[in-house]
């Protein structure tokens, strides 16, 4: 409940600017988890994080950033309205990339203090429920603050 009450409010808060937001930053999160588990499958060969994650790694840090870029850039040339300049706004997305990938981090550590692989049984294959949304719910909460500020 400590990370959807605050995801829940970053939603509505996010309704402000749009659903073109919304989606937008969907997409960024769907765009940089999926660069990130492809580069990392790969190319991967320096662990991240691997006392939390041992699947991760910085070749996966690295492509979830570049195609982050790739997209912010296509975001900022088709939108007419941004909450900051084009390059900001690439900048932005990519702070919102790390963030997401912290997210991802958390949720991977409070798994492991519980002593369980997967958050849920929901979704099979894919470790829960909550591993599809950690990135998200991170990255909501940051962009809501960002983008009412």
């Amino acid at each position: 409940m400590f990370v959807l009450v605050p995801a829940f409010l970053a939603i509505v808060q996010l309704r402000a600017w749009g659903p073109g937001t919304l989606l937008g930053l969907l997409g960024l999160v769907w765009t940089s988890d999926t660069a990130a588990y492809f580069v990392g499958s790969r190319f991967g060969r320096h662990k991240f994080a691997p006392a939390i994650s041992p699947g991760k790694t910085w070749e996966g840090v690295a492509g979830a950033l570049l195609a982050s870029a790739v997209y912010a850039s296509v975001w900022a040339a088709s939108s007419a309205t941004l909450p900051a300049s084009g390059g900001a706004f690439v900048a932005l997305l990519l702070v919102l990339t790390v963030i997401g990938i912290m997210g991802d981090l958390v949720e991977s550590q409070l798994k492991r203090i519980a002593g369980v692989k997967d958050s849920g049984d929901l979704l099979p294959g894919h470790g829960g429920m909550l591993d599809r949304l950690d990135a998200l719910l991170a990255v909501l909460q940051f962009a809501a603050l960002v983008f009412l500020a």
